[in-house]
């Protein structure tokens, strides 16, 4: 298999993996896959602007404001202002939004598990913990 079919066959089953995965997570389902985004980049970063989230989700200010509006409403997100710059906010999530964080890594780590435990023969098992550190480097690399 040439590099052009090893890159489409992998960008396919790593998109239907994604997309196993996304199905999983019944506990955001009100939420847009932004909305999860926002959720996602906050739990990375301790802290984050309303335009840093509108960068890394590639959305509107104007639409994150909104986003950030029903994420405060639901208890999600807290606002607190710049000790150095009032005009400036900083958004983080609230223990409501690490909870929903932790919840949907669990469910998502379940159902991968489950699917690995049965769906793949020992053999496969062992050889996609070699073809992890490959995944990695390709990660690492871009």
């Amino acid at each position: 298999m040439d590099s052009t079919d090893l890159s489409s066959s992998l960008r396919a089953a790593i998109s239907g993996l994604h997309k196993g995965l996304r199905k999983q997570i019944s506990s955001i389902k009100t939420y847009s896959m932004t909305e999860f985004e926002t959720v996602k980049f906050l739990a990375r970063h301790e802290s984050l602007s309303p335009s840093e989230l509108a960068t890394l989700t590639r959305v509107k200010t104007q639409s994150m404001s909104q986003i950030l509006k029903k994420m405060e409403l639901q208890g999600v997100i807290e606002r607190t202002r710049s000790e150095n710059d009032g005009r400036k906010v900083h958004i983080s999530l609230t223990p409501a939004g690490k909870e929903i964080v932790t919840k949907t890594r669990y469910e998502r780590d379940e159902w991968l598990k489950n699917a690995i435990e049965t769906s793949l023969t020992k053999e496969e098992k062992e050889l996609l913990a070699k073809a992890l550190p490959v995944l990695q480097k390709l990660i690492r690399n871009n």
